[in-house]
């Protein structure tokens, strides 16, 4: 018995064919909506914190960790010891050494500074 050795690659073409054409319209399908998000672009909406722990959990946790002992940054206990409120408040906003600004948004600064000073 002889096999064709052209059936399997037959078999391949087709199957391929078939799926670039299942695609295709799959695409044409999606491309409103798609156009949609595109337009929509701009008005991106990121869930901001709404309290100081949820921030530090969200933002600085990886680097002070989770007992606030330190890590990669400086521990936090005892850090109202040493500065005051609104230095805190800045090197939040502004960033200082290998912390980068922006973590912590501007409005909310003020009231995770009070927070991190009373950590002990």
């Amino acid at each position: 018995m002889n096999r064709n050795p052209i059936i399997p690659f037959v078999l391949i073409m087709v199957f391929g064919v078939m799926a670039m054409f299942f695609l295709s319209f799959k695409g044409l399908g999606d491309m409103d909506e798609l156009a949609a998000e595109r337009e929509g672009h701009g008005e991106e909406t990121e869930e901001v914190a709404a309290n100081p722990e949820d921030i530090y959990k969200q933002s600085c946790i990886g680097c002070h960790g989770d007992a606030y002992q330190g890590g990669v940054g400086p521990a936090l206990t005892g850090v109202g010891d040493k500065l005051s409120t609104e230095q805190i408040a800045d090197i939040l906003v502004n960033g200082v050494g290998s912390m980068p600004p922006g973590l912590v948004p501007a409005d909310k600064a003020t009231e995770m500074a009070e927070w991190l000073a009373e950590i002990k």
